[in-house]
């Protein structure tokens, strides 16, 4: 009898989730993903951080050209936010996103050209000068209390040779 009752708990249970599921718009679901993907690269290409740890989960995994940065708040503190201060100007081209919707989960794969202008620095001896590299990011979100949050993301890049 017990394992009956299982059975038949484990089946309904699984039907309403096929429900839930059912019940899902998905273009919907890709939409919102890319939006915070946008809201992510529009807040770096704009040089500015503000609002943009509210688009990552609080134990979130940042990976850059093979290296480890922790948390998107420590990548921020430590990499990110400091970096920004030495660009001129940071912009996307080429930009393309693939997205996966796999209920809690969506998967991205973004590739893009991006071009970063570096201010000078007398004091620190950085002289002007301009990057240019290929990239491509891989992200995992998940639906958290109905907001899409990346909780995982690395990105690496190389040379243009176009440029």
């Amino acid at each position: 009898m017990f394992l009956i009752t299982l059975a038949f708990t484990a089946c309904n249970e699984q039907g309403t989730e096929n429900k839930e599921l059912a019940s899902v718009d998905v273009s919907v679901e890709k939409q919102s993903v890319i939006s915070v993907m946008r809201s992510y690269k529009d807040g770096i290409q704009a040089l500015i951080t503000d609002g943009l740890t509210q688009l990552f989960s609080e134990d979130s995994k940042i990976y850059e050209s093979g290296g480890s940065e922790g948390s998107f708040a420590n990548y921020l503190d430590h990499h990110l936010g400091p970096e920004l201060d030495y660009f001129k100007s940071f912009e996307f081209s080429d930009y393309t996103i693939d997205v996966e919707v796999d209920m809690p989960y969506a998967f991205t794969t973004e590739t893009y050209i991006y071009t970063i202008e570096i201010k000078a620095n007398e004091e620190k001896e950085i002289e002007a000068r301009t990057i240019i590299k290929k990239g491509v990011a891989t992200s995992i979100l998940k639906k958290i209390n109905g907001q899409w949050k990346i909780i995982k993301t690395h990105s690496s890049s190389r040379e243009n040779k176009k440029h």
